[in-house]
C-alpha cells in the first residue's frame, strides 16, 4: 500500500489540514494518508504544545469517518525530539510492504538540507509538497523524488486558533465541529 505521511504537531488539526490530506489521498496516488503526531517537533518549543494524547485524540475526532485518513502515534514510542528518518526507519521495518512517501507545505523546502539524514530521506521516499507562502520550486540542492502539487489552501494556522481560543474568540468552522466541541469542553488553550 502506498501511505503518505503527513507529520505534524495538530496544536490543534484544523480544517486546512484535513483538505491537504484530503486532497493527496485523492489525487496522489495514495490508498492512505497517516497523520502522524509529533510529540515533539526539534523546531518546536515543547512548552507550546498540549499533551501529545490530547492531539492524537482530537485528530481522531476529525478524521473518524474517512477510512482514507489515519492517526498514528508512532512517534509516541521513538526518542524525541522526533526526526522525520528515524521514524520512516522504524516505519519500514514495522511495515515492510507499504511504501511511504513524505506529505509537506513549500515553505519546509528551503531549510530541508538541516533535516537528519535528508540525503537518506530523498533517495528512499518520495516528497509530495503542496505549495504553500509562494514557494513554489524546489531548490537546487535538493535531488530526489520531489513533486509539487498546487491545491486550495486555507490560510489559517494552529498558531491562529490557539491565539483566538485565547482571545475568547470563537474557531468553530476553523475546526471539525467534533473538534470544535471538544476544545471547548476540556478549555484548552485558554
Amino acid at each position: 500500500m502506498n501511505i503518505g505521511l503527513f507529520f505534524g504537531s495538530f496544536n490543534p488539526i484544523h480544517t486546512g489540514h484535513l483538505i491537504i490530506a484530503n486532497y493527496f489521498a485523492e489525487n496522489a496516488d495514495l490508498q492512505q494518508v497517516w497523520f502522524v503526531v509529533s510529540p515533539q517537533n526539534p523546531f518546536k518549543e515543547k512548552a507550546s504544545l498540549l499533551d501529545e494524547k490530547h492531539r492524537l485524540y482530537m485528530v481522531n475526532l476529525a478524521i473518524e469517518d474517512n477510512y482514507q485518513l489515519q492517526a498514528s502515534n508512532i512517534e509516541f514510542h521513538l526518542p524525541q525530539p522526533s526526526y522525520t528518518i528515524d521514524t520512516l526507519t522504524y516505519l519500514k521495518e514495522k511495515y515492510p510492504e507499504h511504501r511511504f512517501s513524505i506529505i509537506m507545505g513549500s515553505d519546509n523546502l528551503p531549510a530541508f538540507h538541516k533535516w537528519k539524514n535528508y540525503e537518506k530521506i530523498l533517495a528512499q521516499h518520495p516528497v509530495l509538497v503542496y505549495k504553500r507562502n509562494s514557494i513554489d520550486q524546489v531548490p537546487d540542492n535538493l535531488q530526489g523524488d520531489i513533486r509539487l502539487f498546487d491545491l486550495p489552501l486555507l490560510a489559517i494556522s494552529s498558531t491562529y486558533i490557539r491565539q483566538q481560543i485565547k482571545a475568547g474568540k470563537s474557531v468553530r468552522y476553523l475546526v471539525p465541529d467534533k473538534v470544535w466541541q471538544h476544545l471547548q469542553e476540556m478549555h484548552f488553550y485558554k
